[in-house]
């Protein structure tokens, strides 16, 4: 896997990290993804949660709630990706720079509308490649 960067985003300056759930968070390794966001989490690295679904149920939102700083549904919000106005919103509900967040998940189409905002994006086609790339991006 490989990712693309808008021109400026530097390894080691991003500070938020964007996924999508479906087709990331529900692989079956998917665990191994959700480790990894507590370990950034507690380094500091704000989390946002992405998706185009409607919403999600109260009890969802309170177990996501354990792993993401946000959660943004398209439904909700009323834009989806790939509109750049979602990734805007998405950073500044982290209250982190559009250019200082990566952007996962596995339609390339998102990831090409992330990056031409100004996110790092990860095309998300396994759970150990993303793994690989997101200890490229944020490394211990």
């Amino acid at each position: 896997m490989r990712y693309a960067t808008s021109a400026g985003a530097r390894v080691g300056a991003v500070r938020g990290l964007v996924l999508d759930y479906v087709g990331v968070l529900t692989d079956a390794d998917a665990d191994k993804l959700y480790d990894a966001l507590d370990e950034l989490r507690g380094r500091g690295i704000r989390t946002a949660l992405l998706s185009n679904a409607e919403g999600a149920s109260p009890e969802s939102k309170r177990e996501l709630k354990r792993y993401f700083d946000a959660l943004v549904f398209s439904g909700e919000v009323g834009v989806g990706k790939p509109d750049e106005e979602v990734y805007r919103l998405t950073a500044e509900l982290l209250e982190v720079p559009v250019d200082a967040c990566v952007f996962v998940d596995d339609a390339p189409r998102n990831v090409r509308g992330a990056v031409a905002t100004g996110m790092v994006g990860v095309h998300h086609t396994s759970v150990g490649a993303t793994l690989a790339e997101l200890s490229a991006l944020f490394p211990a």
